[in-house]
């Protein structure tokens, strides 16, 4: 019988500054009618996930406009300090006067692993011109990117696949991570896994059967790249329990080297990359 491994990396959780997680908790409710479960803080979150099995948290934040990044990214150099096996990708925003500068700073930290661009939210091309010193100094200190820039659970103009594979003819090697699998373009995300050895994608919030826009390949796809998928779980924002994405996915009854990929072993390959370390599976780098 498979079975996740004893302890997990989650390379997908949400931590921010208390108002603005109450905020985020606040657009959920109005924006998207939905309640989201777990109104937890920064510490209560970590220890949440620590009772159930997760290890080494990589978490990250995002400037939802100009002029809210340096704050985001200063708490984020707090928490960092305070709570030594964690992972950071920063907030950033191209609308910034001191962006790059910022950016420079803050990669020269050995646990920010790099950036997240919520497109979505942002409304930011993932070509814009603006993005392109920030991705030249991403790949050349050897960290990397997360992108939310598939069309689900909801779209507009910025996101996409083909938006996406335009980046990519600029950027073929970009170290990259997309965030819910590419939901909704599955395939053609999973397609792109062929030609570019650094992009990798996460599980976060995909993997829920019977909701709109959940996973709908099948599990040849998700053993055929098992060796580039990483686990997320979106936690704290989830308007459903974790535990069904893990039921889902063990539902799949891959091999057991496809949960040992997933769960532990590319997240670690992914941060012993970055630096030069591999965190232990307590978490502790």
């Amino acid at each position: 019988m498979v079975k996740l491994p004893e302890t997990i990396i989650d390379f997908h959780v949400h931590l921010f500054p208390d108002r603005l997680f109450e905020s985020i908790w606040q657009f959920f409710e109005k924006g998207y009618g939905q309640r989201v479960l777990h109104h937890l803080y920064y510490r209560q979150c970590v220890d949440y996930l620590r009772q159930r099995g997760i290890g080494t948290i990589v978490y990250s934040n995002y400037a939802h406009r100009p002029r809210v990044a340096d704050g985001i990214n200063a708490w984020n150099l707090e928490i960092l300090e305070e709570i030594p096996d964690l992972y950071c990708f920063a907030a950033y925003h191209p609308g910034d006067a001191d962006a790059l500068k910022a950016a420079e700073r803050l990669l020269r930290h050995p646990r920010i692993i790099g950036f997240k661009l919520h497109l979505l939210v942002q409304r930011l091309y993932p070509h814009d011109e603006r993005l392109m010193p920030l991705y030249e100094m991403v790949q050349a200190c050897n960290k990397r990117m997360l992108m939310h820039t598939g069309t689900g659970p909801v779209g507009n103009e910025f996101v996409g696949l083909e938006h996406f594979r335009k980046l990519l003819r600029r950027f073929p090697e970009l170290p990259v991570n997309v965030a819910h699998m590419g939901a909704l373009e599955y395939r053609g995300f999973m397609e792109l896994l062929d030609d570019h050895p650094n992009l990798y994608l996460d599980t976060a919030f995909t993997f829920y059967p019977g909701i709109p826009g959940a996973f709908d390949l099948g599990p040849e796809y998700l053993e055929r790249h098992q060796d580039r998928i990483v686990y997320g779980s979106d936690f704290p924002n989830l308007i459903l329990p974790r535990e069904m994405e893990l039921d889902c996915l063990l539902g799949y009854r891959l091999p057991q080297a496809f949960y040992d990929a997933v769960f532990r072993d590319n997240a670690r390959r992914i941060l012993g990359g970055i630096t030069g370390r591999r965190p232990d599976v307590g978490g502790q780098p």
